[in-house]
């Protein structure tokens, strides 16, 4: 199975159940993971739990869907469509892109760029 189906499928189960466990154990020891909110990357399976719990736990439901995944051998990019609903029950919708360096095999290094803006107001409207 490639990184990024290894990646996507452990999302999945994130989202639906809450368990970060699988995706932890994707990550390097040294790993790093960031995105567009984060002021200072996490690291390490621990940061991905922390990084990954955050994630679902800012959403009451969400489900990632993926348009354009391309992977090389250290590598993978996957473009996504996040939509669900907020705690409160208001729906929500964003797009991003995620990189995930893996040149070892284990996630080294995690990115994922989005408009926090567009989100952000999307949560702020449903407060």
């Amino acid at each position: 199975m490639s990184k990024a189906s290894e990646f996507i499928e452990a999302l999945r189960r994130l989202e639906e159940s809450g368990d970060v466990e699988p995706m932890a154990r994707l990550f390097a020891p040294d790993a790093e993971l960031s995105n567009s909110t984060i002021s200072r990357p996490l690291h390490g399976p621990d940061g991905a739990r922390n990084f990954w719990r955050s994630y679902r736990h800012t959403f009451g439901e969400v489900r990632s869907e993926f348009r354009c995944v391309v992977e090389s051998d250290e590598a993978a990019i996957l473009e996504w469509t996040s939509r669900g609903k907020l705690s409160h029950g208001g729906e929500f919708s964003y797009d991003g892109v995620s990189v995930i360096e893996h040149p070892a095999g284990a996630i080294r290094r995690f990115k994922a760029y989005f408009d926090p803006r567009a989100l952000g107001l999307q949560l702020e409207h449903a407060a």
